[in-house]
């Protein structure tokens, strides 16, 4: 009999699709990296293959190459062998004409509960692309929560750094 997965840290699975929910700090970054449909394709591609956790280096390893739903990933946050392994699952997999990317969720030993969205989107009226990155979260651990208005800067700081992870051709 296959092992049940760990069960996420928070009751909002999937929330990041469209408002997010109260009771978490929340937040939402979107910038335009540039222009045209390939650009597009190009920015999802990297976003499916966890490129901005790889790019800013906080990538541990992943079940599968790509963004799956199901998919259980870790990320670490500082550096071996004294960093902090965070797990992961992806919640859902945006594959719209106009948007892309996927959202993972905590699972029991991340040091916060919540979703982070990590996607690209494609204005159809005027051909700019879009790097979107949409989180809420709260405190799993009690460092984090000691750690106060100091994490929710460097989550910001990280949304920030993935989007520069994106492809551009400005």
């Amino acid at each position: 009999m296959p092992e049940e997965p760990a069960p996420f840290t928070y009751p909002d699975v999937g929330a990041t699709r469209a408002t997010l929910p109260s009771g978490y700090h929340r937040f939402r970054h979107r910038r335009p990296i540039g222009h045209g449909r390939a650009l597009f394709d190009r920015a999802a591609t990297h976003i499916l293959a966890f490129g901005m956790q790889k790019d800013v280096g906080i990538f541990d390893r992943a079940d599968t190459e790509t963004a799956q739903v199901g998919t259980e990933l870790t990320v670490r946050l500082g550096p071996r062998p004294i960093g902090i392994v965070a797990p992961c699952r992806v919640v859902y997999i945006l594959d719209e004409p106009d948007r892309r990317g996927f959202a993972y969720g905590t699972l029991p030993g991340h040091p916060e509960a919540g979703e982070e969205l990590f996607a690209v989107e494609y204005d159809p009226t005027d051909d700019t692309v879009y790097g979107l990155v949409t989180a809420f979260s709260r405190p799993g651990t009690w460092y984090v929560r000691l750690g106060g208005p100091v994490v929710r800067l460097i989550q910001r700081w990280f949304a920030h750094r993935y989007l520069n992870t994106l492809p551009t051709n400005n």
